[in-house]
């Protein structure tokens, strides 16, 4: 064990820090692509990322070599269907969503992680159906009803609202797959093969409307921006929640999930001067409620 470990070890606080930070940066890049989103196209914004993301993964194409053709014909199915919806969906439902909602309302749907995630496994995995998955997922189904209920000048649309709900459940199946292959491949592969997908599922069109671009009208700032974004989401992202893993629990690690809607809404009203109303608390209250009655309920199982 080497000193990092042992610290997070001795002091699990720290771990909980690597969490935290882990879904604050997904917070921070689901709202700042609203902002990337009046410079770039959606899907020239999305393969630019994923090249971006493919140059800094370069040195990880290492832990594949002499493995490609050793993937099992069930393995590589998995690893595209995880790459098709956690990475390639995920993204076009993300941007498409944050450009016709709040980033506050996206931002509490994604905090409904943990409950669409549970509703997944006793589907797909076939796990028990206890009655805090059941209320879990009512209070989600009643906290993205009530922001749909909300309506201002800022732009959140029912369809936007959808769209993020989209995005909420190709991550949901990402987790499901990521129970499988995490046996037998490590992050690092798991985050190569899915970004390689993603490429060239995105290249077709982003391509085209790459070439209808000017690129050089695109300022420094939202360059920077965007490199942010694409490592952001490849790199820093995954390394740091599975750091938080190494000494939490995964069945307590889904309370901190509540940093992505508070990174997202903060960066609302700070950057588009979004406002919070009692629909927001309305949701955000059963987003939270959700993950407490997961988290306890595994917490009392284990």
């Amino acid at each position: 064990m080497d000193h990092v470990e042992l610290r997070e070890a001795r002091f699990p606080l720290v771990g909980y820090l690597w969490l935290a930070l882990s879904m604050a940066l997904v917070g921070s890049y689901v709202a700042l692509s609203k902002q990337l989103l009046p410079s770039f196209p959606v899907f020239a914004l999305a393969w630019i990322r994923f090249i971006i993301a493919a140059v800094a993964m370069a040195p990880w194409l290492m832990e594949w070599r002499g493995c490609w053709r050793g993937v099992p014909k069930r393995d590589a199915v998995v690893l595209f269907g995880m790459s098709f919806f956690g990475n390639f969906l995920f993204t076009m439902f993300m941007l498409f969503g944050v450009a016709n909602t709040s980033v506050a309302a996206a931002g509490i749907i994604m905090s409904l992680l943990p409950a669409t995630i549970a509703l997944l496994s006793v589907w797909i995995l076939r796990e028990r159906l206890s009655g805090a998955i059941v209320a879990s997922v009512v209070l989600a189904i009643v906290g993205v009803a009530l922001l749909s209920f909300y309506r201002s000048d800022t732009g959140q649309s029912i369809l936007g609202n959808v769209l993020m709900v989209g995005a909420l459940m190709c991550e949901a199946l990402y987790v499901i797959g990521a129970k499988y292959l995490t046996q037998g491949y490590s992050p690092k592969q798991i985050a190569v093969s899915m970004n390689t997908t993603g490429l060239l599922l995105t290249t077709p069109l982003g391509v085209y409307q790459t070439m209808q671009m000017n690129l050089s009208d695109v300022s420094w700032t939202m360059w920077a921006l965007l490199v942010f974004y694409a490592v952001s989401a490849s790199q820093i992202a995954p390394w740091l929640w599975f750091s938080g893993l190494k000494s939490i629990p995964a069945s307590r690690a889904g309370v901190m999930t509540v940093a992505l809607p508070l990174t997202a809404a903060a960066l609302g009203i700070w950057l588009f001067d979004e406002r919070w109303t009692m629909f927001h608390s309305g949701a955000f209250t059963c987003a939270l409620l959700g993950v407490w009655l997961m988290t306890r309920t595994q917490h009392q199982e284990n």
